[in-house]
């Protein structure tokens, strides 16, 4: 049986290699708009970062999706996107990696 390849991204925050499964796509529009992207489909820019709240804090305090997409955003952004984070990572805890059992 052949193996499927993982598709692997990089974490925007830390820079490091990850499966695509494990990361949060954040996506910027033709209209500058910045939204996260749960089903990794929406047109646009994409950026990921690693389901884990404490990278979420740093991307705040870094203004890392400002710098990458060349915008400026509110704190609303960067608090959803927390919320989001921990909501994953609870989830992952709960059921596995993948979050979906």
């Amino acid at each position: 049986m052949k193996k499927r390849k993982v598709p692997m991204r990089k974490d925007i925050v830390t820079g490091e290699m990850m499966p695509k499964r494990q990361l949060i796509r954040v996506v910027k529009n033709k209209e500058d708009e910045v939204s996260l992207d749960p089903t990794g489909k929406k047109a646009g820019r994409g950026a990921y970062i690693a389901v884990d709240v404490e990278i979420a804090k740093r991307a705040r305090a870094e203004k890392t999706f400002e710098k990458a997409f060349h915008v400026k955003l509110d704190d609303e952004f960067y608090d959803e996107l927390i919320k989001y984070t921990d909501h994953l990572q609870a989830r992952q805890e709960l059921f596995g990696n993948d979050g979906k059992k």
